[in-house]
């Protein structure tokens, strides 16, 4: 599942393992109920960058080819906060904003995954996507925690 080639499109696929599983499936569910006209999410390790679990509401979008990347963004902005002379702060969300897209990283509890969103500007509005991320990744927080 590494580069996601020939994913199904809007279809759901869930690679995470373990008493975790469960709970990410619920997240992404519960954001593709929220947001159903979303391009791309997913849900990934921010260590290695794997892709736990994704959905693409076509092919040109692949969870798995922005993983990496995004994953590397997060260890770099941890990176700086620590370098920061206030380390009192912690990163929750990084937004990519695009011409016609907007791209959202939410990290999970304990900072080891982020929740990414990839919206259209003409059908999503903002607020509503920061909030569906916002409230899904709570209900992730009492499943596990």
């Amino acid at each position: 599942m590494q580069n996601w080639a020939g994913q199904p499109v809007r279809q759901l696929v869930v690679a995470a393992a373990g008493p975790a599983r469960a709970g990410i499936e619920r997240v992404l569910r519960r954001v593709l109920a929220e947001l159903p006209e979303l391009l791309a999410t997913a849900v990934v390790d921010v260590a290695t960058g794997q892709v736990l679990a994704g959905y693409a509401a076509s092919r040109e979008f692949r969870p798995g080819a922005v993983a990496g990347p995004n994953a590397e963004v997060v260890r770099q902005l941890h990176a700086l906060l620590g370098a920061l002379p206030e380390q009192q702060e912690q990163l929750e969300e990084v937004m990519v904003t695009l011409r016609s897209q907007v791209h959202l990283l939410r990290l999970l509890p304990q900072n080891r995954q982020f929740l990414y969103l990839a919206v259209d500007c003409r059908d999503t509005n903002l607020a509503i996507a920061r909030e569906v991320m916002r409230s899904s990744l709570e209900r992730f927080e009492t499943l596990i925690g």
